[in-house]
């Protein structure tokens, strides 16, 4: 697998617009820093679900990579469930 160094080129590659490059790649971090956190805590998709509120097969979609439909909203809520904080740094564009 290619790695992508950045939004606009993933953007580019996929046919997205710069926006939705971007929205693809805070969703991926997102995340992966949740997968991380669940293997850590030893948690199942079941309970994640229940500290969540989503449906079991929604969380199982979107650790499991799926990203269309999938709203930054959801993914929040997984990061809050498993005690994470995110953290948003911007910069001016080039």
């Amino acid at each position: 697998m290619k790695r992508v160094s950045s939004a606009a080129h993933l953007a580019q590659q996929l046919g997205l617009s710069k926006s939705r490059g971007m929205e693809a790649v805070i969703k991926a971090q997102l995340i992966a820093a949740v997968l991380h956190e669940v293997t850590r805590q030893q948690l199942t998709h079941a309970e994640l679900a229940e500290r969540t509120g989503l449906p079991r097969s929604a969380v199982t979609g979107i650790l499991s990579g799926s990203l269309q439909k999938i709203t930054i909203d959801r993914v929040l809520r997984l990061v809050e469930a498993v005690g994470l904080e995110p953290e948003i740094k911007l910069r001016r564009a080039a």
